[in-house]
């Protein structure tokens, strides 16, 4: 009996050129002689360096430790030597550097003794495991790059459908339908791992029915377990998205700015579940990933799995190089990827896919204005009004486009896609979006910034009402002494003045008279007489001017 699917609105059917790399196996990359592995791989926050330039590390150490709730560790992908941690550039639409340690391999690859819980899974607890993942520096290896061991925490809720995704819907990417075909025994691993974390129901994989190899090998491998069903889907762009994948299998709608267990299901990669198994059952953190290198650029496409951190032109090179004039090279695929600037740039845990195109022998078509055909909202899995959000971002009326559920875009690509004026209306979202965290972030700083001068300005004043009340003591404390007599000091006052009585006394008693003026001749008397007449006048002299002033 086969299970019951809905469908999704919109959706588009482009070219799949998956032939050009799913026709060989998963094959081992080189090591590099240089890796270059930035910090920030994942949502959320940046791990913080523990490492210093001159440590020699091996394979799976500890390079940065996560920084709050929402953040997972980096580990080193080859044994070596750190040679830098400086910025450098990465793979991100923006094309800005980022933080990276740089190792110089020595060519050895040697492991960092593995700690491993030798317990069972099922007799590990729920937050154990979820605290191995983490320790793993696992993340979503579909694209979005979520730490995964939050999407295992249902934080209390009852988690009725756990979904495994298979779909890989988006054109010449074919990784995850080469790790099913070849690893389903790993994969199957690594669901039961999930499944006793979250305490799931039952179990779906899902896998897009252009895949006839995979759902054959991954229906064999579940063929004794209870519970587990491998779900084939139509083909359909963009049907490995989230929300639209939930609404197929289920037929439950997430809310518009929700996440999935709040409607009691975790969807997570089946490409995720293989390095949980690796992480759990081998005690080895997330250091490589299986990367679809394709495209006509390409001389020979096939799939590697890759050390983290290695250049994109050396698996470029390791696939025979490039064929013809390169017009750009694409991480990620033709609908959701963006074009990276160098080759030089590494490879980090959410590159699923390097695309190489050639020089178009025909120039593309020019941007035209917008006819208004409505072909965009046609297609719009998300159910949107792209028109309306491409001419408010336009116009930079940023609160219009929020109105418009901007951040429900899901940046699919279909509506450029269909756009018979070939406006790249994906580009205008993403720059609405950009400006809008932009004003964010500005406005946040604006509002710290006037809460520290508030805080600067209260502290001021709180601190002068102190000093004025310190003060309005010290001048109570001074009047209440004035007002009070002091015996104290009038005892003081009165030695003082007995002390000076005392020396004027004895100043009185020691004066002598004049010496040699006994036994004076008349003419030494008159003398003297006429000093004493003449002092007399100038006294009186003197006194008469203070006594006409008085």
């Amino acid at each position: 009996m086969s299970r019951q699917l809905w469908s999704f609105h919109g959706g588009i059917h482009p070219p799949q050129y998956k032939e050009l790399s799913n026709q060989r196996p998963i094959a081992q990359s080189s090591l590099a002689a240089e890796l270059v592995i930035p910090l920030h791989q994942h949502i959320g926050q940046s791990p913080e360096p523990i490492v210093q330039v001159g440590d020699y590390v091996l394979k799976g150490q500890e390079l940065a430790h996560a920084q709050g709730y929402v953040s997972a560790p980096v580990h080193a992908s080859s044994s070596g030597t750190v040679v830098a941690i400086e910025e450098r550039a990465i793979p991100h639409p923006s094309g800005l550097n980022a933080l990276c340690v740089v190792l110089a391999t020595d060519g050895e690859d040697r492991w960092l003794e593995q700690q491993l819980d030798e317990r069972h899974y099922t007799a590990i607890e729920p937050s154990h495991l979820r605290n191995l993942i983490r320790s793993a520096g696992i993340v979503g290896l579909g694209g979005a790059g979520f730490p995964t061991f939050i999407k295992l925490n249902p934080t209390g809720r009852v988690i009725d459908t756990l979904i495994l995704n298979g779909v890989e819907c988006e054109p010449y990417i074919t990784c995850d339908d080469l790790l099913m075909r070849e690893r389903s025994t790993e994969i199957l691993a690594g669901i039961k791992i999930m499944r006793h974390a979250l305490q799931a129901g039952e179990v779906l994989i899902a896998i897009e029915d252009n895949k006839p190899e995979a759902i054959a090998i991954m229906q064999q491998a579940i063929a004794n377990e209870p519970g587990i069903e491998v779900v084939s889907v139509p083909t359909r762009y963009p049907q490995g998205g989230e929300k639209q994948l939930i609404k197929v299998l289920t037929g439950k709608e997430c809310p518009s700015s929700g996440l999935p267990f709040q409607i009691g299901v975790v969807l997570n990669n089946v490409a995720t579940a293989y390095a949980i198994h690796r992480a759990v059952n081998h005690g080895q953190p997330l250091v490589s990933r299986i990367v679809t290198i394709t495209g006509d650029g390409i001389k020979e496409p096939r799939n590697l799995e890759v050390p983290i951190g290695t250049p994109i032109q050396h698996l470029i090179d390791q696939c025979g190089g490039t064929s013809g004039e390169i017009e750009r090279i694409i991480i990620g695929g033709p609908m959701m990827g963006f074009a990276m600037h160098s080759s030089a740039i590494p490879l980090i845990k959410t590159s699923n896919c390097i695309l190489a195109t050639r020089q178009p022998e025909q120039p593309a078509a020019p941007e035209m204005p917008c006819i208004r055909c409505g072909a965009c909202a046609e297609v719009c899995p998300v159910e949107l009004l792209p028109q309306q959000l491409y001419w408010h971002a336009r116009a930079k009326e940023f609160d219009k486009t929020q109105e418009y559920d901007l951040f429900d875009c899901i940046e699919c690509g279909c509506c450029s896609y269909v756009c018979p004026s070939n406006i790249p209306l994906v580009h205008y979202y993403r720059f609405a979006k950009t400006e809008i965290w932009s004003q964010e972030r500005e406005k946040e700083k604006a509002d710290q910034a006037r809460k520290r001068h508030e805080f600067r300005l209260s502290r001021i004043e709180r601190e002068q009402a102190e000093k004025e009340a310190r003060l309005a003591l010290k001048r109570a404390a001074v009047q209440e002494k004035s007002e009070t007599p002091d015996k104290g000091e009038a005892e003081k006052q009165a030695l003082i003045q007995a002390a000076l009585a005392r020396a004027q006394a004895k100043k009185e008693s020691q004066q002598e008279p004049p010496k040699n003026t006994a036994e004076l001749t008349p003419a030494q008397q008159r003398i003297i007489d006429e000093a004493d007449a003449r002092r007399q006048r100038l006294d009186a002299a003197a006194d008469t001017p203070r006594k006409e002033a008085e």
